[in-house]
């Protein structure tokens, strides 16, 4: 069974950067598109970002483009969250999150309904 473990985030001031990554076990990740997700109190989770299982292909939300990539490592069966030039409106709990490979090894997508595994999350506040 797949499990997902975040670590990295933290307190930043704005401007900041932080590095989260989402750790496998029980299977490789190579199999799986990765996304990464957060959610602000009182608010829907959002999509942030997306890598397919090969690599090759991401998708950022709007809001953090320029800012953030994504990247993942297979030898380390991990994916990260480079986020720079941090904004307090990037306060939330961030969640990584995994679709097992279903026919294409570019797929990428930030809906949350899509995603079948889910980490504990970890919580990334940006303030001053």
């Amino acid at each position: 069974q797949l499990q997902l473990v975040e670590s990295g985030g933290g307190l930043v001031q704005p401007g900041g950067s932080l590095r989260l990554s989402c750790t496998a076990s029980g299977s490789t990740l190579d199999y799986y598109a990765i996304g990464w997700f957060r959610q602000a109190p009182g608010k829907e989770r959002e999509g942030v970002s997306c890598i397919s299982s090969s690599g090759g292909d991401t998708n950022y939300t709007d809001s953090v483009k320029g800012r953030f990539t994504i990247s993942r490592d297979s030898a380390k069966n991990t994916v990260y969250l480079q986020m720079n030039r941090l904004k307090p409106e990037d306060t939330a709990v961030y969640y990584c999150a995994a679709i097992y490979y279903s026919g294409s090894y570019h797929y990428t997508t930030l809906r949350v309904y899509e995603y079948d595994y889910w980490g504990q999350g970890t919580q990334v506040t940006v303030s001053s």
